[in-house]
């Protein structure tokens, strides 16, 4: 039988008839520390009985042990919560230890709650997220997004899932955009488009062809000693321009009008964005350069474009 090392007694209710007894004892172990038990119980009050005795007392109306374990975890759960449930909490964070993983929880779970713009404009309106804290987080968001970016380039992905990507981070296309105001899958295997508002308020339009596959940028031989554009590029700045034309047709119209919220259409421009540089040689860098040159209303950018872009604009190097 395991030898008992100290005993406290404490009566916690005494009433005429019952009492509320707690009583804490330690076990020793010489190889790990001791363990704390705790046994809480009813009795039926005996006779002459004085509150100073600490005799077992007969006639348990109940009685429950908690082991070391038990009584640890009791004493956690007490000590974190029961200030906040008296005052009506139903959740809260301790901040003697903000990283346990359950408080990621609680945090998402307000987080996600229906009224998302509600909870960030009451964070932001009340000074709990403080302006570094959000700048680091929005740069963390970015980093993530690029980690996301180099896995698609390195990856066989669908049209779709570039289309999402780039709703969800249109900041990749730097200041000359603002936000997305429409995006639709056109009626061709390869092609996304996204109509946008630019900085200086009227509507441009993006669009986006898959890096992978077999669409070329450059023509194999070489003419002249020059490099000129592929047929596949050729058709998919055909296609670019001809949505253009689209745009400029559909302008005036009620129903796109309400579509992109009545952002102004004038000599919209394109930005096409195509296939891969990171191979490229110095030729090939001044022909794009030439070749971008010759187009007023759209501009030609790589996938690898796009991520160089994106990583000076978080700083990022490599």
């Amino acid at each position: 039988m395991a030898q008992i090392k100290d005993r406290l007694v404490r009566i916690i209710r005494d009433k005429p008839r019952v009492l509320t007894r707690a009583i804490f004892w330690k076990i020793p172990h010489n190889t790990s520390e001791d363990e704390v038990f705790l046994k809480l119980g009813r009795y039926n009050k005996p006779k002459n009985w004085y509150e100073s005795e600490a005799l077992e007392l007969d006639s348990p109306k109940s009685e429950l042990t908690l082991d070391s374990e038990e009584f640890h975890n009791l004493v956690e759960f007490i000590s974190n919560n029961y200030e906040p449930f008296k005052q009506g909490a139903r959740a809260f964070l301790p901040l003697d230890n903000p990283y346990d993983l359950s408080n990621a929880e609680q945090v998402k779970q307000l987080l996600n709650l229906p009224d998302k713009r509600g909870v960030l404009e009451f964070l932001l309106a009340n000074d709990v997220i403080p302006e570094d804290l959000e700048l680091g987080l929005e740069h963390a968001r970015k980093v993530r997004a690029l980690d996301e970016f180099q896995y698609l380039l390195e990856s066989d992905f669908t049209e779709g899932a570039w289309q999402n990507w780039f709703e969800k981070n249109s900041w990749v296309l730097g200041s000359d955009f603002v936000k997305v105001l429409d995006e639709r899958a056109i009626d061709t295997h390869n092609i996304s488009d996204f109509l946008m508002e630019s900085y200086d308020g009227f509507l441009d339009i993006v669009e986006i062809k898959r890096p992978e596959g077999s669409l070329k940028f450059w023509s194999v031989g070489l003419d002249h000693n020059n490099y000129y554009p592929h047929s596949d590029l050729i058709k998919a700045i055909t296609q670019s321009q001809a949505y253009i034309h689209e745009v400029e047709l559909e302008a005036n119209s009620v129903k796109f009008m309400e579509r992109v919220g009545y952002v102004k259409t004038i000599k919209p421009r394109c930005t096409l964005i195509y296939g891969r540089s990171n191979d490229w040689n110095k030729e090939q860098q001044q022909a794009f350069r030439v070749l971008n040159s010759s187009y007023h209303n759209l501009t030609i950018m790589t996938f690898d474009h796009v991520l160089d872009r994106a990583k000076r604009i978080i700083g990022k190097r490599g």
